[in-house]
């Protein structure tokens, strides 16, 4: 569980071998998708369908 003084907060969780996950950044709203399949993964902007990155107010 994420502590209340860490910057980015897991919004969202999927799966246990193949992970996807969504983190938000608590000081810009922006968010991240994680995705994570076996040994490899990769972190990006989460962009809606404009091509904007998603912002969330928490």
């Amino acid at each position: 569980m994420a502590k209340t003084d860490e910057r980015f907060v897991k919004t969202y969780s999927q799966g246990t071998i193949n992970i996807i996950e969504i983190w938000v950044d608590k000081e810009t709203g922006v968010n991240y998708i994680y995705r994570e399949a076996g040994y490899s993964g990769g972190l990006t902007v989460l962009l809606d369908s404009d091509g904007k990155p998603v912002i969330s107010r928490l």
